[in-house]
């Protein structure tokens, strides 16, 4: 048994015993990593930082806290000129984007397993016990709260006066924006065990791209909740459950016309966006995920290596394998740049066009979310609930 499937196998067993008692998971699915924390453990030890010549200077624009992530996987998220972020104590804060003062916070009295989403003027986040909590952008203040069906295990997404929500027993949810009422509800079954949860929903143009433990991937329709189409990003393939184990992880990546998906123990594949015909696909391994720029798909491996991808072909482009075993975030695509954070809390510049190292700075510790561009710059949240914006001189 590998590494990886050593881990699956050690946190399918704690899973259990964390959920059992707050009927997060359904009985016959357990879900490992994500909201847990336990993704990204490894055994081998992480590579050395190389050094080099830095092309452009990246420095720390500003920093602000949130909250320890404790178990979960927290992602700040950027509305307009502000930064909106939360922790796993049940803290909500939204921050100034020019100078990471807080204009407000918030304690949601719950203890939290996803967050933040933003759009149609609310801040959402997501509860251990399924709680999902809707609060005023503006003043902070709670506008509603519902209980769904399972444990929240990605940010909330919001297209218009729709807000779409992922729980762990494999549903979607399309919630009236103005009240949390439900309009609509996508749900499939899920395997006997997977490695991840926290696959986000990526949206656009009246279609949610959902990825699922499987190696599945939806297309649903925004109007009603139903399936445009269903495709295998990859099959599960072994003799055991755990070498079987064959999610999709990260948020689908998307333009005009292809959407991008990558999987654990499988590979990466680009699909129609309307019909969901297959482009091309490349056998790897992720339990990061991905990014799509103008030019390359962006993927880091589950050995911590970032791979560009020509999206046309799918022709590898370059390969950037210094960072091994440094439990590497998904990457960010920025400009000419990708951006990935690793488990000592640096961040990483690499070249879009040939893959070298362009910066590197630092958080205030292990990262797990993937990094998010605020335009100019990028910020990151750390396990310990920093969040901190850097820019590039």
């Amino acid at each position: 048994m590998n590494r990886n499937l050593l881990r699956a196998s050690l946190v399918v067993m704690m899973a259990a015993g964390l959920l059992g008692g707050c009927g997060a998971i359904g009985k016959t699915t357990d879900t490992v990593g994500g909201w847990f924390g336990f993704g990204k453990k490894r055994v081998a030890q992480p590579a050395p930082l190389t050094e080099f010549a830095p092309k452009r200077q990246l420095s720390r624009a500003w920093t602000a806290s949130a909250g320890e992530a404790g178990r979960g996987v927290f992602a700040p998220a950027v509305d307009g000129d502000t930064v909106f972020a939360a922790g796993e104590a049940g803290r909500v804060v939204r921050i100034n984007l020019q100078n990471g003062n807080e204009a407000w916070r918030v304690d949601t009295g719950k203890k939290l397993s996803a967050g933040v989403g933003v759009g149609a003027g609310l801040v959402l986040v997501g509860g251990l016990k399924g709680e999902l909590i809707a609060l005023d952008a503006a003043s902070g203040a709670k506008r509603w709260e519902v209980a769904l069906t399972s444990v929240v295990v990605a940010p909330p997404a919001v297209a218009g006066d729709l807000v779409l929500v992922r729980t762990g027993n494999g549903q979607v949810h399309g919630l009236n924006a103005a009240d949390g009422s439900r309009k609509w509800l996508y749900s499939r079954q899920l395997p006997a065990l997977s490695l991840h949860g926290t696959s986000a929903l990526t949206v656009k143009d009246g279609l949610a791209y959902a990825g699922f433990p499987g190696g599945k991937m939806a297309a649903i329709q925004l109007a009603n909740g139903l399936q445009a189409w269903e495709v295998s990003v990859s099959t599960p393939r072994g003799a055991t459950e755990l070498e079987r184990v064959n999610d999709v992880v990260g948020m689908p990546a998307l333009d005009e016309q292809r959407v991008c998906a990558v999987t654990y123990q499988g590979r990466v594949a680009c699909f129609d966006r309307t019909r969901g015909n297959l482009i091309w696909a490349r056998e790897t391994s992720s339990d990061s995920g991905l990014a799509m720029d103008a030019q390359y798909v962006y993927v880091t491996d589950d050995k911590d290596a970032v791979t560009a991808y020509d999206k046309e072909s799918g022709r590898a482009a370059w390969r950037q394998d210094k960072l091994a075993n440094r439990q590497l975030t998904a990457p960010l695509a920025l400009g000419k740049y990708v951006a990935v954070a690793d488990l000592e809390g640096y961040v990483h510049l690499i070249s879009g066009e040939d893959g070298s190292f362009v910066a590197r700075a630092q958080a205030d510790g292990l990262v797990r979310a993937t990094p998010i561009d605020i335009g100019p710059g990028f910020a990151v949240q750390s396990a310990k609930g920093g969040v901190t914006a850097f820019k590039l001189n």
